[in-house]
């Protein structure tokens, strides 16, 4: 008990203190609200005239999570079919929940309802013992993870900015709170569009339907006739981000990165000894050439390789629904007690979420702490905890009681 009025009081102070009143949403008149309550219930269709009234609302009622509608209605209160859909932003959601990381099968678990079977790592969709559906997860946001989000919200900015189009002032970055990142198009040219549109767009940029063998031209013998490519001075789109993404591949590439992608010693061989020759060949202002040893097939795979690089993981339901409910900037979020922050797009690099994202830097609590790994907040490092009381500060204690991972003992 102690535990969720620890939460609750510290979900409490920061709406009345923390929260900033010059908060900007546009066109925040024609939105839906909507607010899970500390007793787990949603309370939705709520509609406010300004953040000033909305931040007397969340005062008030002391919400647990806070959402917001990315699109805009003529009657924001009113039954779904009633609203009158005027238009949505575009949003990107990016989980690392949706990106393979290397630490995962170090801190993400789940457990069967059904039989009590776990596991560690990414959560099947069906347990591997009795086939069962319902599956508890537990993940935990890494600095690791949090990295892998950040990288693929780079990614997903440059496709915005070099193959859409949208300048810095269309598009708005946050960091989620949690496990990622939010990704706000905002502007009349997106508006309009529906779902179909929407997710030719998430076609795009995941790269989904995108074949590397698309990108072949001419045939040799009985099933290639020449070993030409398309030309490498291609400067837009996927044949561009292809080349570029090859020649980062070559640059790095090592035995083992080879090996990985399951190719046999004397294909690594021989691209390891041509790395070179294919490099120049990518540098051509011509058309890309095979090299001795390393033939047509084996091109197609480092392409299906670097396809997958330089794909962006994201949500793809969250930006096709144009009725979605995102979660609101600058509230709190209950599964870590961080803010959801903007991100200047201009210092995205140096945005560390375990630091910028943290909403309360005073106080100390005492707590119990059943199991956590080592995490950090600000320029302090702590645990890894099992079993142990501890005084912590009040966004590590936050954190942890949070994620369900330690009780309150007492307020200090």
């Amino acid at each position: 008990m102690i535990s969720s009025t620890f939460v609750r009081d510290m979900f409490q102070r920061y709406y009345a203190e923390g929260f900033p009143s010059s908060l900007f949403i546009p066109f925040v008149d024609e939105r839906e609200f909507g607010f899970i309550s500390f007793e787990n219930q949603m309370v939705r269709h709520k509609n406010f005239k300004s953040i000033t009234e909305l931040k007397t609302f969340m005062q008030n009622f002391v919400p647990l999570d806070v959402y917001y509608s990315c699109a805009y209605y003529e009657n924001p209160t009113a039954e779904m079919e009633r609203k009158n859909w005027l238009g949505a932003d575009l949003i990107f959601d990016i989980d690392a929940d949706h990106i393979l990381t290397r630490c995962e099968r170090v801190h993400d678990k789940w457990v069967c309802r059904s039989c009590g079977f776990s596991g560690k790592g990414i959560t099947p969709e069906k347990c591997p013992l009795c086939g069962g559906e319902k599956l508890d997860a537990e993940t935990w946001p890494c600095e690791v993870c949090l990295s892998s989000a950040k990288f693929e919200a780079i990614k997903l900015l440059d496709v915005l900015r070099d193959d859409f189009g949208f300048s810095r002032n269309d598009v708005r970055v946050f960091f989620s709170g949690h496990r990622g990142y939010h990704i706000h198009v905002e502007c009349e040219t997106v508006k309009s569009l529906d779902s179909v549109a929407r997710k030719e767009i998430v076609d795009y940029v995941s790269g989904i339907g995108l074949e590397a063998p698309a990108y072949l031209v001419g045939r040799r013998n009985s099933k290639w006739r020449d070993s030409s490519w398309i030309s490498p001075s291609s400067s837009f789109g996927w044949p561009k981000r292809l080349t570029e993404g090859l020649r980062t591949f070559l640059l790095n590439v090592e035995e083992d990165d080879l090996r990985k992608l399951g190719f046999k010693i004397n294909t690594i061989n021989a691209i390891l000894k041509n790395k070179d020759a294919l490099l120049r060949s990518l540098s051509s202002s011509d058309v890309w050439h095979t090299v001795r040893g390393v033939g047509l097939k084996t091109l197609v795979k480092l392409l299906e390789h670097v396809l997958d690089m330089q794909s962006v993981k994201i949500d793809t339901v969250v930006t096709t629904d144009i009725h979605r409910l995102i979660r609101m900037p600058e509230t709190l979020n209950s599964k870590t007690g961080f803010k959801k922050t903007e991100v200047p797009i201009v210092r995205i690099d140096d945005f560390d979420p375990f630091r910028d994202a943290v909403a309360f830097k005073n106080g100390e609590i005492e707590v119990r702490v059943l199991d956590a790994p080592e995490f950090r907040i600000g320029h302090e490092v702590f645990g890894p905890y099992k079993d142990k009381r501890v005084k912590l500060p009040t966004a590590a204690a936050l954190l942890l009681v949070c994620r369900g991972r330690a009780e309150v003992v007492s307020i200090v």
